[in-house]
């Protein structure tokens, strides 16, 4: 069922805009309440993430059209640009079951990852061919900061893109690709295999009520990464335990999933391992 667009959902998308603005323009060396006039400078960062959100968002919601699940036009979420640094928390759509099989519902899970999955690559690739590159013997260690976790799939685009050795560089991220960064890490997010994040519907639609098994697993694999990696999984983990792991049966479970659909939920668990990032990001202070 189509859903209108509100003032709310405009509300939020310009005040989400403005804080991504105001983000990207930090992140450009700008102090906005200084420097009003070189707000400009945020317009990379905060367009090519807004991008990137729509694109996952109307992935489902245009999914859930097509198999008759009612469900809203996206709601972006603002956040102070500092600390958040990015600007936004992400966007969301509300869905109203029933869902009425596992082929709607893989069609739906996985159109977003893969959504933003896609302009999250195109970004990365047209970022890092903007972004700053200095030999890591300019600095007398590592420079101080906030260092970007690496996903396989980053680190694949950095070699073939700029054709370097990345432990012998250090990076400056041009905004485009920071967005794209931001989008592999919120497509791996959404991707774990529990509840009903995306993740969690894909893993139900190929595995049925067995999915809570990979779910439950999920759990401690994500104490354990937080105990190990870095300490944000394990608040993903009490989330995930908090708003449930499990997954809500659809109305006709038997009903089976052809051989594409199948192949599309094995392309969301390969597009997950390639995103992830057991340690999305390190704060470095002086002489660390």
């Amino acid at each position: 069922m189509p859903h209108k667009l509100t003032r709310l959902h405009i509300l939020l998308f310009i005040a989400t805009f403005i804080t991504t603005l105001l983000a990207g323009a930090i992140q450009s060396g700008v102090i906005p309440w200084e420097e009003p006039e070189k707000i400009y400078l945020g317009l990379p960062f905060s367009i090519t993430l807004l991008l990137i959100l729509m694109a996952h968002e109307l992935s489902h919601y245009f999914m859930s059209r097509k198999h008759n699940v009612s469900a809203t036009l996206p709601y972006f979420i603002p956040a102070p640009p500092i600390p958040m640094i990015i600007g936004t928390f992400g966007a969301i759509i509300k869905m109203k079951p029933p869902i009425y099989d596992r082929r709607a519902l893989i069609d739906i899970g996985a159109s977003g990852p893969i959504g933003g999955f896609i302009l999250s690559v195109i970004a990365i690739i047209i970022g890092l061919k903007l972004s700053n590159i200095t030999p890591l013997d300019g600095f007398h260690n590592h420079p101080e900061g906030i260092i970007l976790g690496e996903s396989l799939l980053f680190a694949l685009l950095t070699k073939l893109v700029l054709n370097i050795t990345p432990d012998k560089y250090t990076i400056m991220l041009h905004p485009i690709a920071f967005a794209g960064w931001v989008g592999f890490l919120v497509t791996s997010l959404n991707l774990l295999p529990i509840g009903q994040l995306d993740g969690g519907h894909i893993s139900y639609a190929l595995f049925g009520e067995k999915h809570k098994w990979i779910a439950i697993g999920m759990i401690p694999l994500l104490i354990f990464f937080g105990l190990k990696f870095w300490p944000g999984w394990i608040a993903w983990a009490v989330i995930m335990i908090i708003v449930g792991y499990k997954h809500p049966p659809v109305i006709y479970p038997n009903v089976r999933l052809d051989k594409g659909r199948k192949l599309i939920g094995w392309i969301s668990l390969l597009i997950f391992i390639l995103t992830f990032m057991p340690v999305p990001l390190e704060v470095v202070m002086s002489g660390g």
